[in-house]
Order: structure tokens, then sequence, then C-alpha cells
């Protein structure tokens, strides 16, 4: 096992954790949402005192690469981008819908046979989502969707589905079927990227420290004031 830095950026929570063999060392995390910019630098400051307290040589850094909000993306890809050319180590990108699987299957036993809907909200009735299976396969692969009632409809006429993330609440309002199931309070953290950033260490699956982007989905689209300021 390695030791390994974790960076998640991608919603409105802020992380950052430490892991050894396995294990977390240090942890932070803030879900006010607007402070990502002010507190990542600290976070990552901490954890790298811990390290160096410890005596630990750091293996790799993780981070989110999205899909997610574009500010928070940029923000933890930058600071992950940094500091793995700073200390001349790998860097792992982590995607957030299959951190939020991992983390739903992590915290209740479900039948082999389910499917996992994660889903990141987005503008009005857009969502961020995908479908994997228990072995994290995609069934469907990672997309922007606006949701109505026939979403899914083919697969959750066959399967479980079991809806999550903080785009499954406008899920939950007009998907309306036996077969679906919404887990409530799933967010992506630095805690639990550890299973992922290890799998992806083992497997030396790294991307470019120089020229990696953030998988955002979708073009970004700027809003318009309502109001002129002059």
């Amino acid at each position: 096992m390695a030791n390994i830095l974790n960076i998640e950026t991608s919603t409105i929570v802020c992380s950052v954790a430490l892991s050894c063999d396995g294990q977390i060392l240090d942890h932070h995390e803030n879900y006010d949402g607007l402070s990502h910019a002010t507190l990542l630098s600290q976070f990552i400051d901490n954890a790298l005192e811990t390290a160096h307290r410890k005596e630990l040589q750091l293996d790799a850094i993780a981070v989110s690469i999205g899909p997610g909000s574009y500010t928070g993306l940029r923000i933890g890809l930058s600071q992950a981008k940094g500091l793995a050319f700073g200390l001349d180590l790998p860097l792992i990108g982590v995607n957030t819908l299959q951190l939020l699987t991992v983390t739903a299957m992590f915290q209740e036993f479900f039948d082999d046979d389910v499917l996992f809907v994660p889903m990141i909200d987005a503008r009005r009735m857009e969502v961020y989502t995908a479908v994997y299976n228990s072995a994290l396969e995609p069934i469907v692969s990672p997309q922007p969707m606006i949701l109505d009632e026939n979403s899914f409809g083919d697969l959750i006429a066959e399967h479980q589905l079991v809806f999550l993330g903080n785009g499954s609440e406008k899920a939950k309002n007009v998907i309306k079927h036996h077969n679906a199931h919404f887990l409530d309070n799933i967010k992506p953290e630095a805690v639990n990227m550890l299973a992922l950033a290890e799998k992806h260490y083992r497997e030396q699956r790294f991307i470019d420290v120089a020229y990696s982007t953030p998988l955002y989905l979708k073009d970004f689209q700027a809003t318009t004031p309502k109001k002129k300021v002059l």
C-alpha cells in the first residue's frame, strides 16, 4: 500500500485526507461551500505537517477530477498539480461519480444485482450522472442529463436503482418507481478516496501533471446578471 495525499473539491465540500497503508492518518473537511480557495492550502499544509511529523514519504497525490463544480475542480486540480510537480510525485485522478458510488457501497449492504446512480447537481433539472454495477463497471457512462419521469426507464424496469449524491433530490421529485431507492447525505469526501486512489496507484494509472484537465462533461456557461450594476 501507499502513502497518498487525497484532495476533494468537486462540490460544496472542501476536504483533504492523508492515507497510509490503507489507514486515514489525518483529515480536514469544510462544508460551507464558499471557502475552497482559502481553506484548501491550509488543509494541505496541515496534512503535510502530519506526514513530516510521522516521517512519512508520500508516494502520490490524488485529486477528484470531476464532474462537479467548475471552480472547485479547478482549485483542487491546480493545487494537486503544484504539489505533484514540486514533490516529484505521480498524480492520480479520481472520478467523482465513482467516489460517490464507493462511498455508498461502504455505507450499506446491497445485493450484487443493484445498480448505483450517483448524481451531482447541475443547473435546474440537470445533473451529472452515470450508472455503475457492484463491480464499479459503467452501465451508463458519465454524462450530463436533464431529468424527467422517463429517465432510466429501461434500466429501472429491470433493476433496483440506488440514487445518491446531491443531485438525487431532483430525481426523487420526478422518478416515481418501486425500483427506485434514494440514499441521503452521500457526499464526495477525501477520506473516502482511499480505496480508489490505492487501486489507481497499484495499477499505475496516473494522469499528466502538466496537461490533465478536470472532467467537466460540458462546457462552462456563464450566467448573466439580472440587474445592471453601474
